[in-house]
């Protein structure tokens, strides 16, 4: 039968099901599919907490939500316009954030009494008229994916695991999708057996002619490629940008890298990475526990290595003792925090920004670091470069920031000339004359002397240094000396960094302000209010300690300052005893990003109550 075809702009879908479904797996081949097609994107993979949640219960729903469009986008979508929901708990956990009219595709086959009491359903929702407003499609999945594996040798449980390809292809026809990259995948990825390939490839083309022939589907819509600036572009999450970015850095500086890490969720994926790039010399160590990973990256930068640790909040709590040693020995290591819910274990698989105070005052006596945060899944490319920079420039411990959100979210990123990097200068002490190892330069840096040089033998450790000479000492004015020199060193960074930048109406009285993963929601709020006809400003710091210099001038200019934040309020407290900044802060605590339309409800009603 002929099918409408319905041009649209932009699209949210979302993919649920149980852990075992395959949705990470099926959202991230329609993601790379949808890159390859050109269009925007933005993603967000939901995962369960529980290792192994009992199947078919709302515990262990995982989800994958896309929104692409054919113009600039920054969030993964607010809420859904179809829903692939591949179970009733996977209905069940989803359809409060679906907008009524919005399409829900549900597995019909999975709705059987078992499902429906492991999802706590007294009645069936395909039955009982709670479904209505929505356009519902009801789909055989697992009938159809086993008709068309009948004879293809696999087993059941093999033939059961298949229904998600059917379910990609499915959705490939309706929103108008090339099959052929997927289908490349399926070759590579099951090359070691080919009847799972086959079967495989089988059901994503059946999936794919059953949206062609059915009469369930009256339209099919197609979203035509972005105008995005003309280059070369990949679809990267942050977690892959922080490793690329950090084996460029090395390439850039001439030093070799070494990641000292324990593996933690979400920063995993980055220790995965780069250890597939030895190629670049790359050296990675998992270590026994945190501080195990810390102390290595520590003594690798003292040997010269361009050194860096990677964890989430609990691991950084276990490193706090090592990172003063870093403060203390001066020298140039970066901590990457992938943030999570908290406290302790708290929320494993959830975002949050709750560690922001930790970075900037989480450790004994007076031991100030540098703060980067990175605002979108690329920008951790960029400050992957920027953290090494001011590290290997200043003689000084950076934590950059990072998120679940950033880190397993993902965009397409348009990959740099590699010419166009600026080469990072790094200078070794080598002159023997008048060597100390707490000599200062214009930076107040300390000279970076490799073990071994013959002329350079120092030690350096934990306990108070003298200055200059950097032996212990106990004398009290010396004591406050280094102190104060160590504040100062990383205070004195920020005439080495950008100003404040603020985008939207310069003379509007609100100025949202904002750190980290909020930046895509903050933006669109501000362009939906702009567009409406309401002045709004909008500012976003990747600079943390020390803050741009013109931040106070900036923020004074604003009557009203909105701080949203996944925590409560940690950006604020920071601005309102740095620079005096009367901020209002707007704090989100449940483990998931902001919508843009929250902010946007709560800069109208700002507005609406001047």
């Amino acid at each position: 039968m002929s099918k409408e075809v319905m041009d649209l702009t932009d699209v949210t879908v979302r993919f649920a099901g149980d852990s075992g479904d395959g949705m990470q797996l099926t959202g991230s081949q329609f993601t790379n599919t949808t890159a390859l097609v050109g269009n925007d994107l933005s993603t967000l993979p939901d995962f369960p907490a529980e290792i192994r949640a009992p199947a078919g219960t709302t515990y262990g729903v995982s989800g994958f939500q896309l929104h692409f469009s054919s113009s600039d986008i920054h969030t993964p979508g607010d809420q859904p316009d179809v829903l692939v929901a591949m179970n009733p708990a996977a209905l069940k956990v989803n359809l409060n954030n679906m907008r009524p009219g919005s399409t829900i595709i549900v597995n019909i086959n999975s709705f059987d009494s078992k499902s429906l009491r492991l999802a706590e359903y007294e009645t069936n929702p395909l039955e009982d008229g709670s479904l209505d407003g929505f356009n519902v499609i009801p789909v055989p999945l697992s009938q159809l994916t086993a008709t068309a594996l009948e004879n293809s040798g696999l087993s059941a449980k093999e033939i059961a695991r298949s229904k998600n390809f059917f379910a990609l292809g499915m959705m490939y026809w309706l929103f108008s999708r090339p099959v052929e990259p997927t289908q490349q995948w399926i070759k590579n990825k099951f090359k070691n057996t080919p009847d799972i390939a086959a079967g495989n490839e089988k059901a994503l083309m059946a999936g794919y002619y059953f949206g062609e022939n059915t009469e369930l589907f009256t339209t099919r819509y197609q979203v035509e490629p972005a105008k995005l600036p003309k280059g070369k572009y990949r679809n990267i999450t942050g977690n892959e940008a922080l490793a690329i970015g950090f084996v460029t850095a090395s390439v850039k500086s001439g030093l070799p890298l070494f990641l000292g890490s324990y593996p933690i969720t979400p920063a995993s994926d980055i220790l995965h990475e780069l250890s597939k790039h030895k190629n670049f010399g790359v050296r990675t160590f998992q270590a026994e526990d945190e501080i195990a990973a810390i102390t290595a990256a520590i003594g690798a930068a003292f040997s010269g290595a361009l050194a860096i640790t990677t964890t989430s909040g609990p691991g950084v709590a276990l490193k706090t003792e090592a990172i003063g040693l870093a403060v203390m020995t001066e020298l140039p290591i970066i901590i990457i925090d992938v943030q999570r819910g908290g406290p302790s274990t708290g929320l494993p698989t959830k975002t949050e920004q709750s560690d922001l105070l930790q970075a900037m005052y989480g450790r004994n006596g007076e031991a100030p670091i540098v703060v980067l945060a990175a605002k979108t899944p690329a920008d951790c490319f960029n400050l992957a470069l920027e953290a090494t920079r001011i590290a290997t420039k200043y003689m000084v411990p950076v934590m950059l920031m990072s998120d679940g959100y950033l880190a397993n979210g993902s965009e397409p990123w348009k990959i740099p000339d590699p010419d166009s990097i600026p080469k990072i200068e790094v200078k070794f002490r080598t002159e023997k004359e008048g060597f100390q190892p707490y000599l200062r330069d214009e930076n107040l840096s300390r000279p970076w002397a490799l073990p071994g040089t013959p002329g350079l033998e120092h030690r350096i450790g934990g306990l108070e240094k003298a200055n200059i000479t950097g032996n212990v000492s106990y004398d009290p004015e010396n004591h406050e000396f280094m102190v104060r020199l160590r504040a100062q060193k990383v205070k004195n960074i920020e005439n080495d960094i950008p100003e404040l930048d603020v985008e939207g109406d310069k003379d509007a009285e609100l100025i949202v302000g904002g750190w980290g993963g909020t930046y895509g929601a903050i933006t669109e709020a501000v362009n939906r209010c702009r567009k409406k006809g309401l002045k709004v400003a909008q500012t976003h710091f990747r600079y943390i300690n020390p803050l741009p210099k013109n931040t106070g001038d900036v923020l004074r200019k604003f009557k009203y300052i909105l701080c949203p934040e996944l925590n409560m309020g940690q950006l604020s407290k920071i601005l309102s005893s740095e620079v005096g900044a009367r901020v209002q802060p707007f704090n989100k605590i449940q483990g998931l990003p902001f919508k843009s339309s929250e902010i946007e409800k709560k800069i109208e009603n700002i507005l609406g109550e001047k």
